[in-house]
């Protein structure tokens, strides 16, 4: 159990690591570092969706044949349609825009913007519990190496979100330390929501191919929907493609060499 504690929280370690590099960098990201982060987290959430999620979902639903993917692809909608839903409901503000999405309201702006990064939190944390869930019921296709592997994963694309989200806010006025918390508090939903999927997951073992592919489907919306835009905004360039490459090549390693 400890190594399932330490699993859930590593990821939450990289966003706060993130977010402290406010306290030693002097000057603002600038838009091409700021592609490459998100390009890099990107390709990290996609490789992750792929190898540690889809794959040992549809390993886990073999005995259905040809069928086999059924699961996967129920989950994974599922995923895309919960995230949509989420995105519809709460006012959140993307970075470098200036007009928020969901319904109106009067929170700030930077509530918005760490509504923002918490709304793609909420799914990371949940592939991670999954993943050690799966470990936890005893699954073949899921070995504590290939968790440990998702959960380092996820927080070395954090950390590059963690910084994301707490320089900007300091440029903007808020103090280092206040800029810290705000980054802080927005990675604290993956810890909780890694948890309350290990516990949901330990109660309905039979559908972990359905919360696998789950939180694949709603990581997935996250890239597509915020990263891939935000890596490519502005003046052309390749470096958010090639930090994605290095993202993904990456991920995939880890999952094949720790698995």
């Amino acid at each position: 159990m400890q190594d399932v504690v330490s699993g859930l929280l590593i990821p939450f370690a990289g966003t706060a690591g993130g977010a402290a590099c406010v306290f030693f960098l002097r000057r603002a990201l600038n838009d091409t570092l700021q592609r490459i982060m998100t390009g890099f987290a990107a390709g990290v959430m996609v490789a992750a969706s792929v190898w540690s999620l889809l794959i040992p979902a549809m390993e886990q639903s073999g005995g259905l044949g040809r069928l086999s993917f059924l699961p996967a692809v129920t989950g994974f909608l599922i995923g895309i349609a919960f995230l949509l839903l989420l995105d519809h409901l709460t006012p959140h503000l993307h970075m470098n825009t200036t007009r928020a999405e969901g319904p109106e309201s009067r929170l700030s702006r930077t509530a918005k913007m760490v509504l923002a990064v918490t709304l793609h939190n909420i799914p990371e944390g949940m592939a991670v519990g999954v993943v050690y869930a799966g470990m936890l019921a005893g699954s073949d296709d899921i070995t504590a190496g290939g968790a440990l592997a998702l959960s380092i994963g996820i927080a070395i694309q954090n950390f590059p979100e963690g910084a994301i989200i707490s320089m900007p806010l300091h440029f903007e006025g808020k103090s280092r330390a206040k800029a810290f918390g705000y980054g802080v508090l927005s990675g604290v939903v993956e810890p909780v929501f890694g948890a309350v999927t290990v516990l949901a997951a330990g109660v309905i073992v039979p559908a972990m191919p359905y919360l696998l592919s789950f939180a694949a489907g709603a990581m997935l919306y996250v890239v597509v929907e915020e990263l891939i835009p935000e890596m490519s905004a502005g003046r052309h360039s390749d470096s958010g493609v090639v930090s994605f490459a290095a993202g993904f090549a990456l991920m995939m390693a880890l999952d094949v060499a720790l698995g």
